[in-house]
């Protein structure tokens, strides 16, 4: 590690705070994040290329609000979200019943453990993780757990924060941060400190199972892993 590089400092694994689930719950209405989960989906949609019909899981899935936004876009697609904080999953299926019928018998949320799954190898044709990987002990176990539900023809999307260098750190919360305020604004500067570089993000890559994966790079708040559905 260089004087220029800013040392990790990994985060609590499974967020079941009450607070916390309420401030991420209350800030993810706000218009900011909402154009940022808009970008995740419109990321996913263009790795999906037109396939009309199949069946997604959402790994880290929080109050769900991905999931809706996808669900609403790809109308022939079954989704599952899951995450390992029961608090979440019932924002989720609250936030699933305010989003009406018509995503009734389409979407599920469930509580469950990311780094091993109750479902059957190559079962889902996309596999997503948005804003999860800052928050794993072990993230190699996520990433073999993406490699092994998704079919072989199937589409990957992992995104996460960016860790800046060490001078610009501080400019880069300030920046990005200032669109938070109490316990939010404190779970961003955590997340930033335990997010990865690019750098990292590639060896993490090059030592999983995802064959026919790639680091990307969005914007200067994120950086994450792709692979597009293909046949």
């Amino acid at each position: 590690m260089s004087l220029f590089d800013l040392p990790r400092i990994p985060e609590p694994e499974v967020m079941d705070d009450s607070g916390e689930v309420e401030a991420y719950s209350w800030s993810a209405a706000q218009a900011y994040l909402d154009r940022i989960d808009d970008t995740f989906v419109d990321h996913a949609v263009r790795l999906l290329d037109g396939r009309e019909r199949g069946r997604a899981l959402d790994i880290g899935t929080g109050p769900g609000q991905i999931v809706i936004k996808l669900a609403r876009r790809l109308t022939r697609w079954k989704f599952t979200g899951v995450d390992r904080s029961a608090g979440m999953i019932a924002q989720a299926g609250v936030n699933l019943e305010a989003a009406g019928p018509a995503l009734a018998g389409r979407v599920e949320f469930q509580v469950a453990d990311g780094n091993k799954l109750p479902f059957p190898d190559a079962t889902f044709d996309f596999v997503m993780c948005n804003s999860v990987l800052h928050h794993l002990e072990e993230p190699r176990h996520l990433l073999s757990e993406m490699a092994r539900l998704a079919k072989p023809t199937g589409a990957v999307l992992l995104r996460d924060l960016r860790r800046p260098g060490r001078f610009a750190h501080p400019f880069h919360i300030r920046w990005h941060g200032r669109h938070y305020a109490g316990a939010m604004r404190k779970l961003y500067r955590d997340s930033v400190r335990a997010a990865y570089t690019v750098p990292e993000l590639q060896r993490l890559l090059a030592s999983s199972r995802l064959y026919g994966a790639q680091v990307f790079e969005h914007e200067t708040t994120h950086i994450g892993i792709e692979r597009s559905v293909a046949g």
